[in-house]
This record gives structure tokens, sequence and C-alpha cells, in this order.
């Protein structure tokens, strides 16, 4: 395997000579002549695939074993919700494979259900990736793969044909392509500056199936804020409010075990404020801890901790933030480990690394020893929103599958070099057939697989 070599640092900058764009651009081309782009339709042979059940077993090593069958109950609700769940069964296959080596900070799970809109820190909704858990150094390549693969699924799902799921799949490749070409061409400061603003997106899809989506999409995120979250998971008891309890989905935390839990807590929440910029320290100062709830939250994560912490202001205004659990991502074990210890960090740092503008909230620490695990730390909801992928169909796909391969393209060139890949990927669409290609006998593994763990105990997938 051609190990990739991760993005430069910045440490020698006062006596690096930097590449001109020509000769980046020769570089990747010359990578081309020693992986072809028509290899890129290779897929992993079957007897050196490792067992797909065996893998997510493995995850469940550290998930509270209570959420453990719900997760495969999530996961086995279609073809297309199980690959969104088993990012370390691709991650695996992927590492079968040769890659180009040129490396970028992957997203690790660039699934089409994995982008979606939220606000700026100005309060501006822009479209972007929004899953950061497996985030990682590594080949350009993986990330593109892991979307052709979930939209060509995801067109199964949707009932087109073969043809149709194809044209999709292209067009998600061609997008990513062609975008990094436009950036390869643009100053680096425009380029690391560029990002997919929701107006025009609604605007460059007027009067399509997809423009309509995203019209949808923007106007339930206007409703979907902290201050939101915090009325429809709360309740006031006793002039006090508090979460409500809806297991298994939402669980708060009783009083007489959040008094025990309230130290832990306290240091945790102060090592967070340690990650977060001094603004925000100084935002925060104005909140009081006042209740505490454990929530289940998407499909692959079912089953590791989420707490959402319930804020206040002097004037009893909400603010709910979510504190996640970060194991090693599923790309470390064929990538090797990234350059921070803690996997909060990681989590936090490959976010602010891709996105555009990000949650100013985030930041990192470690639970208690009740729960000693590293956390990241986020603003529950702040206007996001999903495009529902289930009403789709086939040209808003196609068109939805684009808007996501420009935006996948936009994160990678924010950390790797746009000349290099474009050198690499040329103006031809050889890139996009191959991908398309794999993406079709990836389908098939992924049903395959999938109808493995439907078949198995459904608490305990059999290996």
């Amino acid at each position: 395997m051609n190990a990739p070599q991760p993005p430069a640092l910045p440490a020698n900058f006062l006596t690096a000579v930097r590449p001109d764009r020509a000769a980046r651009h020769a570089a990747g081309l010359d990578r081309r002549r020693e992986y072809p782009l028509e290899a890129h339709a290779a897929l992993p042979q079957p007897d050196e695939r490792r067992d797909a059940n065996a893998l997510l077993q493995e995850q469940d090593q550290g998930r509270e074993p209570g959420l453990v069958p719900l997760r495969y109950e999530r996961m086995g609700a279609s073809p297309f919700a199980y690959l969104r769940g088993a990012a370390a069964v691709m991650a695996s296959d992927l590492s079968l494979l040769p890659n180009t080596g040129i490396s970028t900070q992957l997203c690790g799970d660039a699934h089409l259900a994995n982008f979606g809109l939220f606000a700026t820190a100005e309060r501006r909704l822009i479209f972007d990736l929004n899953d950061f858990d497996e985030t990682l150094p590594g080949p350009f390549e993986w990330d593109v793969k892991r979307l052709a693969a979930s939209t060509l699924v995801a067109g199964r799902d949707l009932g087109l044909s073969g043809r149709q799921s194809r044209r999709a799949v292209r067009a998600g490749v061609r997008a990513y392509r062609e975008t990094m070409a436009h950036l390869s061409t643009l100053s680096t400061m425009a380029a690391w500056t560029a990002r997919v603003d929701a107006e025009v997106l609604t605007r460059r899809l007027r009067r399509t199936g997809l423009g309509k989506a995203v019209v949808k999409a923007t106007a339930s995120s206007q409703g979907r804020t902290s201050q939101t979250a915090a009325l429809k998971l709360t309740e006031v008891v006793d002039g006090r409010r508090r979460f409500r309890n809806d297991p298994p989905v939402l669980m708060r935390v009783p009083d007489p075990e959040l008094t025990g839990q309230r130290s832990g807590l306290a240091t945790a929440y102060q090592e967070y404020l340690g990650t977060v910029p001094i603004d925000l320290v100084a935002l925060l100062a104005r909140f009081a801890f006042t209740d505490l709830a454990h929530k289940v939250v998407g499909v692959g994560s079912v089953g590791t901790r989420a707490l959402l912490l319930l804020l206040e202001s002097g004037d009893q205004e909400p603010l709910v933030l979510q504190m996640k659990q970060a194991g090693a991502s599923v790309l470390e074990r064929y990538l090797g480990p990234g350059p921070f210890e803690h996997a909060g960090q990681r989590v936090v740092s490959g976010q602010k690394a891709l996105q555009a503008a990000g949650d100013p909230f985030l930041g990192w620490c470690r639970g208690s020893e009740r729960a000693p695990f590293d956390f990241y730390v986020r603003q529950l909801h702040d206007h996001k929103a999903a495009i529902d992928l289930t009403k789709l169909d086939k040209e808003s796909l196609r068109l939805y599958a684009a808007v996501c391969g420009g935006v996948l393209a936009r994160a990678h060139a924010r950390v790797a070099d746009a000349a290099k890949i474009t050198g690499y990927l040329g103006d031809t669409d050889t890139f996009d057939l191959a991908v398309a290609k794999f993406a079709v006998g990836y389908a098939d593994i992924t049903e395959r697989d999938h109808v493995r763990l439907v078949s198995a105990s459904p608490s305990q997938p059999e290996a």
C-alpha cells in the first residue's frame, strides 16, 4: 500500500521554498503515470475482505450495551442506512486497494447523508460537510469513493434504474474533479475561503426538485436553534427547567445521580473552556449549568456516549451543548494515528480544517472517572437541517450528488494541494467512469453485507 504523506506543516516556513502551481500540477501528473485513473474501478477481493459483522462487533466494545441493538436496528433499515453506519467496513475495504498517496484531511465518512445546512457565526446559512467523527489525514480518493458508493446505494433505495444511479454518481465525481480544477486556478486565499451559501445554492437550483427541497430544509433550519431544542427537549417542573425523560432516545440523569457527577462534570467543563476562544469563554460565563441528559444520536454512533448539558443565563435563556464521545477513527488502523493524542481534539481540528465556517462552540475535554472517554463539545442544532434524501427523484439525486461532490472538493482543497490533485485527475471523465464502476460493485457488496446483518441476531450479528 502506498502510504499517503500527511499534509505539510508550517514549521519550516522560514526556510522552505514552496513549489509553484505548475510544479505541483506536474507532480500530480507523474503520480497518474504510476497509478492510472482506470485502476480506481478495482474492488477488494472477496477472499481478502475482513468479515463485515466482525468489524461491526469490534466497535461494540466500549458502547452502552443496552443501546447496541438499537444501532443494528437503525443500520438494518436499508442498505443506505447500513452503509452510513458501516464506515469501519468500508475503511477496511479501501485499505486493500492501492491509493494515490496524495493526502488531504479526510472527512472519513463522506456519506451522502453527512452533508447539510447550518449557520455560521455570522448567522448565514451554508451547505457543507457535517460529520467528522472519523476525520484523519489520508488519500483524497477515499472520501470520493465513499460519496460515490453512497450515491449509488441511494439511487437503488429510491428505485432508480442502474443507468440513472450511475449518472448521479458520475455527476458527483465530475463535480469534485471540476471544482478542484477551478480551485487550483484561484489564489491561495480565495480557494481557502470558498464556501457554498444556502442562498446562492437556492438561486442556482431554482425551478428544480432539489431547489424545492433546499428551500424546505432552509425553512426547517430557521426553527432549529439551541433555544428551540431546549424547549423541545425540556420541561418546567416546580419552576425549574429540566430535560424530559424519553428513553431510550433521551434519558435525564436523576437528581441524586447528578449530584454525584457534578464535580467530575465541572472538571471536564473547565477543560473544555481551555480549548475555545476567550470571547466564547466570556459568553459562556453568562450561563450556568442546570441539567444533564443522555441522548442517542446518529446511526453508526448509537451506543457511544452523547451528553446534553442544559445551561441558562441569568434571564433564564436556555443553551444546550452536546458532549459527544470521540474514539479512534476507523481509518487509524490502516493510515496510522493522526497528530493528536486526544480523540476529541482530532475531531475538532479536522472539522475546523475542512469546514468553510464552523461551530464557534467547538472544543474538547476528557470525561470524569465515571465516563473516562475523550469528548468533543458543540452547540446542539444551531440552524442545522438536512435534505430529505428519501424524496429525491432521478434529477434531484444527480444534482444533489453534484453539489456534494463540489463541496467535498472545496473541503479537501483547504488542506490538500488542489493543483496536484488536478494534475492527477486530468480534464477527461476517465476518473469519473472508473469511480462509478467502483460504486456499482461496492453497492453490490453493501447489499450483501446488509442482508447478512439483518439475517443475524439483531443484538449480536454473527461473524
